[in-house]
């Protein structure tokens, strides 16, 4: 099976500009690619897994990854997927958050000559006269047809900036650029920026008269799922010190039962034909698929020690022998204390399982949260000095698990 097949196969391609041309140059490794990376945060999140998983597969198949960090573009934001505006970051924040991105997408990409490169679009954007630009690109683009896009139309109602509004002609002129200095003749990205990637290979098709193609992914999991890594509340890392390699696993081995023969397809390197008969797999063998995914996964992005810990400590918690080695811990210092005791919803917030007081007490009522098996009734529940002295194991919901241990005084 080739490689555009094999994409076809495992549910990744959404829609494409050209599919005869896009497959004879991935099938051959023709296509020189790139996909953008805005750098929203200092770590990549299961929202970027599968543009990278792709990358990894179109590289593996002899085609040409160009990485683009948007050192530029993250001045702007993109509107894409947004009801509001996003916070505006500094200089320094950017370039630290492009830094965090380049060393962990380095453990999916080999760069190096005639392989992947990487490139800041702060190089060129940052330098544009504004002036210069409307002249040069500005005349290519329709402003009926841009309020069109499905990016622009959702926020028309709640208010879109002229800033943002900016942000199509922005990715539009970086595919330009990547097609003139390096000869980019693809891009790749999420369903949700359909409308931008259009913008830009049309915009080079007009400009220069060169052909240019565009693809999309299908969005990882349902609506819900795909938010999981675009959020601070609940997101789930790639950096382990954001997300352990067992909050990593136990996200994945709590999947909704719909969407884990997806996720084997979309993101695992198993082969397609190992994937059909796993589908087949008797419907008392979920847990089996649930498990095989988060190993996998977990396996790609924190090491196979990582994964081998994290599956030890999911299938002892499950099984309900106690072993919480490999568990996410926090240590509470006697300061915390008052009296010689902590409150639950203190725990909370501490451990991170919570933002606020609040939300913890909400999760309480509402018999999220169980401490060491026994469902809490109570927002006014303490635990003692003695009992976090053993140690105290806090689960949130059916997927997250926390130890919480007293310092020692040694």
């Amino acid at each position: 099976m080739k490689i555009y097949e094999e994409l076809q196969a495992r549910g990744l391609i959404a829609q494409v500009t050209d599919e005869a041309e896009i497959r004879e140059l991935i099938n051959n490794g023709g296509a020189k690619f790139y996909i953008g990376f805005d750098p929203t945060a200092d770590s990549l999140h299961v929202g970027h897994f599968m543009a990278l998983c792709l990358m990894k597969r179109l590289q593996l198949a002899g085609n040409k990854p160009v990485v683009l960090l948007g050192g530029g573009t993250g001045f702007i934001g993109d509107p894409s997927g947004r009801t509001d505006m996003r916070s505006m970051m500094s200089a320094e924040t950017i370039q630290h958050n492009c830094d965090c991105f380049l060393k962990q997408i380095g453990k999916f990409i080999e760069f190096g000559e005639d392989k992947a490169i990487v490139v800041n679009n702060a190089d060129w954007l940052l330098d544009l006269k504004y002036v210069d630009l409307l002249r040069d690109v500005g005349a290519y683009f329709s402003v009926n047809n841009m309020l069109r896009a499905r990016c622009y139309e959702q926020r028309m109602e709640r208010g879109l900036s002229f800033f943002e509004f900016n942000y199509m002609i922005m990715q539009s002129y970086d595919f330009l650029y990547l097609n003139e200095k390096y000869g980019c003749n693809m891009q790749f990205g999420g369903d949700d920026q359909w409308s931008n990637m259009l913008a830009g290979t049309e915009l080079i098709r007009k400009k220069t008269g060169k052909d240019a193609y565009a693809m999309t992914i299908t969005l990882l999991l349902n609506s819900e799922g795909n938010k999981m890594g675009k959020t601070a509340k609940g997101a789930v890392w790639l950096d382990p010190n954001k997300t352990t390699p067992f909050e990593f696993y136990q996200y994945w081995r709590n999947i909704d039962d719909a969407d884990v023969m997806k996720c084997i397809r979309l993101l695992t390197f198993i082969p397609v034909e190992q994937i059909e008969e796993i589908d087949h797999w008797d419907a008392s063998r979920i847990n089996e698929k649930k498990e095989l995914l988060a190993y996998e996964l977990t396996s790609m992005i924190h090491g196979k020690d990582e994964a081998d810990k994290a599956k030890e400590t999911s299938l002892a918690l499950f099984a309900g022998d106690g072993d919480d080695s490999n568990m996410p811990s926090t240590t509470v210092s006697e300061e915390s204390l008052s009296d010689g005791q902590i409150g639950i919803l203190d725990l909370l917030v501490m451990g991170n399982l919570t933002k606020s007081k609040g939300e913890a007490r909400r999760l309480i009522d509402q018999g999220g949260i169980t401490l060491n098996g026994e469902k809490v009734t109570s927002s006014d529940e303490k635990v003692t000095s003695e009992a976090l002295k053993d140690g105290i194991k806090i689960k949130k919901g059916k997927k997250v698990y926390h130890k919480f241990v007293l310092e020692d005084d040694k």
